[in-house]
């Protein structure tokens, strides 16, 4: 029987795949559980198009975060810290300080997709990096300066 799965179903497929089970499996737990319904024309046709259009928005945000990519690479943070004797900083310098920084030159990224190499915790310039999404990173400078 061929049934179009309504959610991820461990070792047999995932949402919206149209998937061939036995009669029993689908009547007895599939549909029973409301896990798939039984692919008619209309059903596999309606799954072809919701896969098509899912296909095109994830290549659309895609396109948008490489071009932001390609726009943040190489930029430069400026961060004014409290520091102390001999420029070390009290703390580190904290991935939302980035966010912060690179809000205010427009660019809205979320913290968590900052990473440092080390913790920051003197003045100076260092390597950031802002990985947008799987395959999608950008590299910036990140200047740490004493507050006046």
């Amino acid at each position: 029987m061929k049934v179009i799965l309504k959610a991820d179903v461990k070792g047999s497929g995932k949402k919206g795949d149209i998937i061939e089970v036995s009669d029993g499996y689908a009547r007895n737990f599939l549909l029973k559980k409301g896990l798939a319904e039984v692919a008619t024309a209309s059903g596999i046709n309606e799954a072809q198009q919701r896969r098509n259009a899912d296909a095109f928005h994830k290549a659309e945000n895609e396109k948008t975060l490489r071009a932001q990519a390609k726009e943040l690479e190489g930029k430069q943070v400026t961060l004014s810290i409290r520091t102390g004797e001999n420029g070390r900083v009290f703390g580190s310098v904290t991935t939302a300080q980035i966010a912060g920084a690179l809000a205010e030159l427009g660019y809205d990224v979320d913290k968590k997709k900052i990473s440092t190499k080390e913790a920051i915790k003197t003045v100076g310039l260092f390597d950031a990096e802002i990985r947008l999404m799987e395959g999608v990173t950008a590299k910036i400078i990140v200047n740490v300066v004493p507050m006046a």
